[in-house]
């Protein structure tokens, strides 16, 4: 009972520390379709569900197990996926109406491929959830035929399509982890197909080997001559209130028999061990999701391979965060070849206390010893200590997105070291491609591969072709691993960090690295551009502020009006970089221009903020220009200008197609294209486009222009004085008002008031005496008298009459 309040008051206390980190931002983003980043998809209305995928030795065909069907696509082709051929296999009526009458939905009962794998050279073992009754069977790999009648699929594939399993062959055997019952209570890791001496075997299940585990993947290690497989369970070694899951790495050796008197047709060789992906001082990310294997590099040992998975968390503190953990094969051993915790039978407790070791679980050839050293591995199966992370720390992490699935590859650079690339998927259907350095996982890109949030269950990376297949429930996507072209400058090619990539002098272009043997330029761990992009600099450049006016290029017409409010577009040269305004000899100051979060710059037309300005972007000490624009005052009796006729910049690929249009930069050899703003709110504008206006050079923060069009200098800026002269004005005018309003109102007064001891006598004219008696609207001469006052007018308080007498005067 006191561990147990230990236990939660160490869950609890971990619960109230916030996660330190929030992940890697993706330097650059493609949205769906984008000409940037072209991907290759198939769909078909005649077919869904295609979530298994199996790729051919050569990588020409890619079979794909979907709904009531086995396609063979065609993949050879770069530019497109095409149907070869089609088996259909779907379950009879009678099938489809005993599932439904054992209570299922009718969208459940299809026969759902969930096994795809190669049994030899010529032939396809597969296996199908079949209306809630798995069926397996043999296709020949050419025609996409049934060799044989389809048998029972129990204990080789899940009942329900939406339960997880794995299943690998290996030497034409099947090792498999699911369920073996139709309600999922009976999970199972075992093997099938076996001939000769050898004998199917399957997880003995009296003492609980497995708690309610979910299936993620299995691993062949050849070395080892071993299976290890990796789920997801609930961990009953920790007395919680709450079920608390535990992600687990098991192990079998291929050479198992069983035993035979104990263990007979059981595995004597299994054991498992906790997969702890934990940082300090948080709470572990205990859910597993997916796992990679990465084979140790060419000549390194078969203890260097390292398997890659991402887990999540079910803490509500770690909510929707995902973290990436590498495990070493060495690590893995180790654990297995140490320490056993002991189980209680009466309390189903699980403890560690020191007992002489009969045998050692975990061991190949167990099959042949004695039943008392087999009861002891048959209840000394969960290893004592938990495996630990590469450098016992986090991979990556990541805040905003929610990771479902990966692949690792290694990729030797420039320099002939390797680098570890990720390919990770989100589940808002966005693919990150991301490297891992000294400094810590960066994200190259991503890009989008799906419109709307889908299952995925398939994520197949073929290394030889370069391209990563992402089945899903819609369809299948391929994507190439490098996308080098889209990056046209030195600069912007070195700055991807993309260890698939680098810059070639010679042709003046980011091409991929296997396929050139010239020498390239490339910068993966620092992303220098100083240093790699020297050779290819053309001259050194000043800041844009120590510049005259007149020595300012023509940059883009932004044609005004005073008063008028003013946005000046900076699409970023990245995701990553940070953007800023300048003037020539002239400070932004607060007071007059607004800085916006997508980096524009907004402020109103005066004859003060007329002028050229400048957007500069950095990126990792790099300092690039992106737009220039000349804000100019639009005379009123012209009509706006019309488009510039010269040259327009020669279109290129986007690198944000998303974010802002092109701009243009000079390197050695010629203009080549670049982003620039081309909308800036309410004005007009006209952009020259036929000359270089600036050049780049690596590293140097500041910006130097070619020769251009030269605006003569404006004078200092009198804004101050000018707001003042004003202020002073109305004050002056304000109080001559209250004056005159003063007399005016003294002058009526005398007027209107009598003076004492005089008697009042008529004062009216000649006029008012005719109007009084009914004759005001007479004409004198032909013409209208005037004599009366506007209508309205305040006169001491008393408001006059439309006919210019005081009001409820009697007429």
């Amino acid at each position: 009972m006191e561990i147990h309040c230990l236990l939660s008051l160490t869950v609890a206390l971990l619960s109230c520390l916030g996660p330190s980190e929030t992940g890697p931002t993706p330097r650059v983003s493609f949205s769906l379709g984008s000409p940037g980043r072209l991907v290759t998809r198939f769909s078909s209305p005649e077919v869904s569900n295609t979530t298994t995928l199996l790729l051919s030795e050569d990588g020409g065909v890619l079979y794909v197990g979907a709904r009531d069907a086995v396609l063979a696509l065609d993949v050879s082709n770069e530019d497109a996926i095409t149907p070869r051929s089609k088996l259909d296999w779907s379950p009879s009526d009678k099938d489809l109406e005993q599932c439904s009458m054992k209570g299922k939905k009718m969208s459940d009962c299809p026969n759902f491929i969930r096994v795809l794998q190669f049994l030899n050279s010529s032939h396809i073992y597969a296996c199908g959830t079949f209306a809630f009754s798995p069926r397996c069977t043999y296709i020949n790999s050419e025609t996409l035929t049934m060799s044989l009648k389809p048998d029972e699929g129990r204990g080789r594939c899940p009942y329900d399509p939406y339960q997880r399993n794995t299943a690998i062959i290996v030497d034409g055997e099947l090792y498999t982890g699911t369920v073996a019952d139709y309600r999922g209570n009976r999970p199972v890791i075992s093997r099938h197909l076996s001939e000769g001496r050898r004998v199917d075997l399957k997880l003995d299940d009296t003492l609980g080997w497995l708690e309610d585990p979910t299936f993620i993947s299995s691993s062949f290690i050849p070395d080892e001559e071993k299976i290890y497989f990796f789920f997801s369970e609930v961990g009953r070694e920790y007395d919680f209130i709450d079920k608390f899951v535990v992600s687990r790495v098991s192990q079998i050796c291929m050479s198992d028999v069983g035993g035979q008197r104990t263990l007979q047709r059981r595995w004597t060789t299994f054991a498992k061990a906790q997969l702890l992906c934990q940082a300090d001082d948080e709470l572990p990310y205990n859910v597993i999701q997916d796992i990679d294997t990465l084979p140790p590099a060419e000549g390194a040992p078969a203890d260097d391979t390292l398997f890659y998975g991402i887990f999540t968390s079910q803490w509500s503190v770690n909510s929707g965060r995902s973290a990436v953990c590498s495990f070493r094969l060495s690590d893995i051993k180790s654990v297995f070849s140490g320490n056993y915790k002991v189980l209680n039978r009466d309390t189903l407790q699980w403890s560690t206390r020191v007992q002489e070791k009969v045998a050692n679980p975990g061991e190949c050839g167990l099959h042949n010893a004695s039943d008392n050293a087999l009861r002891f591995v048959k209840e000394n199966f969960l290893a004592d200590e938990s495996v630990r992370p590469v450098g016992r720390s986090l991979t990556m992490v990541s805040a905003e997105h929610r990771y479902s699935h990966l692949a690792v590859q290694r990729v030797q650079a420039v320099n002939h070291r390797d680098y570890t690339v990720l390919f990770l998927l989100t589940e808002s259907g966005f693919l990150h491609k991301a490297v891992l350095l000294q400094s810590g996982a960066h994200i190259i890109e991503e890009v989008q591969v799906f419109e709307q949030p889908q299952p995925v269950k398939s994520l197949k990376l073929s290394v030889p072709q370069g391209v990563i297949y992402v089945g899903s429930s819609e369809g299948v996507v391929r994507v190439p691993t490098a996308n080098c072209s889209v990056y046209w400058t030195c600069p912007q090619c070195v700055l991807a960090r993309d260890p698939f990539c680098g810059w070639d002098p010679n042709s003046r272009a980011c091409v991929e690295v296997h396929n050139t043997k010239t020498t390239l330029v490339q910068d993966v761990d620092r992303g220098s551009v100083e240093e790699a992009c020297s050779s290819v600099s053309l001259t050194h450049r000043a800041r844009f502020n120590k510049l005259s006016a007149a020595s300012c290029p023509a940059g883009e017409l932004v044609s005004v009006s005073l008063n008028e409010v003013v946005r000046l577009q900076c699409p970023p040269s990245s995701r990553l970089s940070q953007q800023q305004w300048e003037r020539p000899n002239s400070r932004l100051s607060p007071d007059l221009y607004l800085h916006l979060q997508d980096g524009s710059l907004s402020f109103v037309a005066t004859p003060t903020t007329l002028g050229h300005y400048l957007c500069l972007s950095t990126e990792n000490g790099f300092q690039q220009t992106m737009a220039i624009y000349h804000v100019k005052q639009r005379s009123s009796s012209v009509a706006p200008p019309p488009p510039s006729t010269q040259a327009g910049v020669r279109p290129g690929p986007r690198l944000h197609p998303s974010e802002g249009p092109r701009r243009t930069e000079t390197g050695p050899g010629g203009t080549q294209p670049t982003q620039s703003s081309r909308d800036a709110q309410a004005p007009t504008r006209q952009q020259d486009r036929d000359s270089p206006l600036w050049t780049e050079e690596s590293g140097h923060r500041g910006t130097a222009f070619s020769e251009g069009p030269l605006l003569s200098s404006r004078g200092p800026c009198y804004l101050k004085e000018l707001v003042v002269v004003s202020v002073l004005l109305v004050l002056c005018l304000s109080l001559l008002l209250t004056v005159l309003l003063y007399v005016f109102r003294e002058r009526c007064r005398s007027r209107t008031a009598p003076q004492a001891g005089t008697p009042p006598r008529d004062r009216r004219t000649s006029d008012e005496q005719e109007a009084l008696r009914g004759h005001g609207g007479s004409k004198r001469n032909g013409k209208a008298s005037h004599s009366g006052q506007a209508g309205g007018l305040v006169c001491n308080g008393a408001l006059t009459g439309s006919n210019g007498h005081l009001p409820n005067t009697p007429i």
